[in-house]
């Protein structure tokens, strides 16, 4: 049975979905069968991945108000074992349609039961909002991924956003668990991003990942692309990132023998 994660927060401009889709590629990448889930009406997630929006007919809306099976309407994308369960700008009215639903935060989690079978992983990729859409996410989730930027403000909102996740912890999904706070956006550059750095690993400690996602410029040039870092530039800074975090989430997950010593990648190109 696969792993849910959820990759949320309601600030905008943190890195969320470029974490979900390049995340997403990285475990594909290394071999594990991996579904994409955009939750986001802004479908930045599957346009991300190579699929124009406009071009689809069915998503995950359809799914979420029960009319159509997921599994029905999965997209492959160019990256070998990454598939996708696109997004529609309709997904906007879904919330308003979930409102008089029985069970309503409870949607999501049963499109991940119908499929969760089928993939090693599943990542979730959130609007950003705590609206229903991501408590159905947080609800449907194993665990949660928190990218904060390395800028000021970083904390600004966290802590509403774990409160939100302490109330799905209580009264919706007693096993949902935080995977990490991810630490997006760093310029070794800048003092103020060490600062954030520190910062965050001291308020939250075990909490933040090793792993540390730098301020890339090919990470921006991608989605342009509709690709993902892996396949618009493999020897980027911003692909070794993504291969880091994959492997440190497996070595968390006991999916890995890979020792400590040799949970990073070496940085051949600084680009």
């Amino acid at each position: 049975m696969g792993k849910v994660i959820a990759i949320a927060n309601q600030k905008g401009g943190v890195g969320k979905t470029t974490s979900a889709i390049n995340l997403s590629a990285a475990l594909a990448v290394l071999e594990y069968r991996t579904l994409l889930i955009d939750a986001d009406p802004q479908a930045n997630a599957t346009s991300g991945v190579g699929i124009d929006h406009r071009n689809v007919k069915t998503s995950i809306y359809e799914c979420i108000i029960g009319e159509v099976e997921p599994i029905n309407i999965i997209l492959k994308t160019d990256t070998p074992n990454l598939d996708l369960l696109p997004a529609h700008i309709d997904l906007v009215g879904a919330e308003i349609e979930m409102i008089s639903m029985p069970n309503r935060e409870m949607m999501m989690k049963k499109v991940t039961s119908k499929i969760r079978d089928h993939y090693d992983f599943i990542i979730i990729d959130c609007s950003p909002s705590l609206g229903l859409i991501t408590v159905n996410a947080l609800t449907a989730a194993d665990s949660v991924i928190i990218p904060v930027q390395c800028e000021y403000f970083a904390l600004e909102g966290l802590g509403k956003l774990l409160n939100t996740i302490k109330i799905v912890q209580s009264r919706l999904n007693p096993s949902l668990a935080i995977e990490g706070i991810l630490l997006t956006m760093y310029d070794q550059r800048l003092r103020l991003g060490k600062q954030v750095v520190d910062e965050v690993r001291m308020h939250f400690q075990q909490m933040v990942f090793d792993t540390v996602i730098h301020r890339n410029t090919k990470l921006g040039e991608a989605p342009s692309f509709g690709e993902t870092i892996i396949m618009h530039d493999a020897e980027s800074k911003g692909a070794t990132n993504y291969l880091n975090l994959a492997r440190e989430i497996l070595q968390n997950n006991n999916l890995t023998s890979i020792d400590n010593s040799s949970k990073t990648i070496e940085i051949i190109d600084e680009r």
